[in-house]
């Protein structure tokens, strides 16, 4: 499948945002978005003319499709799936971008990052209730344990992961038990979990032209 390979701290300077892309390196003083607030480019110091509606909502979409490090196609699945379940499309959508194992990995701090997340998960590192998975894009539901395999708990990168974990904070609708590198998917997410600014109703105007 293809995928982004492109330099991470871009993206959060393109839309004026610290997405946490890189894990560690977002704490530090070596944080590229701390250091050049500004968008990337010959002209990213230049005062920007205002927007239309229009690329307000795709600089919205833009931004949510990066921070969880998907592909337009990908991407504009998730919405038609979203668009057909029962609910506010907008927040079945996050919610539907939260289960993704991936992102419940990286939520959990097994990993540093979402694409941290994404390689531990292709390398065969975690068991879903017992069973191994490595599909990154896979939907936890209520109830589902994620497990660090045997062989993988002594990765160093990993455990130091699980350290620093309490930085971040794990979401109330998971639980980590660290001592057997576990965690278990208590409820499924609501939108008042979801901490970082996204205004979904203008993905959803975007997609409904």
């Amino acid at each position: 499948m293809a995928r982004y390979t492109g330099a991470s701290c871009r993206m959060c300077r393109r839309e004026n945002l610290k997405m946490f892309l890189k894990g560690d390196r977002c704490y530090s003083d070596k944080c590229s978005f701390e250091r050049r607030s500004y968008a990337p480019g010959q002209h990213g110091q230049a005062r920007f003319r205002k927007q239309s509606n229009y690329a307000i909502q795709l600089r919205e979409k833009q931004k949510v499709k990066h921070m969880y490090g998907m592909l337009e196609g990908q991407f504009r699945r998730y919405f038609y799936m979203a668009d057909r379940a029962k609910g506010v499309t907008g927040e079945n959508l996050l919610v539907m971008l939260e289960r993704r194992l991936d992102n419940t990995v990286y939520r959990l701090g097994f990993a540093c990052s979402r694409d941290q997340a994404r390689q531990l998960i292709r390398h065969n590192h975690f068991l879903v209730n017992g069973k191994k998975v490595n599909i990154p894009s896979f939907q936890v539901s209520v109830g589902d344990e994620i497990s660090l395999r045997e062989k993988s708990r002594k990765n160093e990168m990993i455990t130091d992961n699980i350290e620093g974990a309490a930085r971040r904070g794990i979401p109330s609708w998971l639980e980590l038990d660290q001592a057997n590198f576990k965690g278990t998917v208590k409820a499924l997410p609501s939108r008042d979990e979801i901490t970082m600014p996204i205004q979904e109703q203008l993905i959803v105007e975007l997609y409904s032209k």
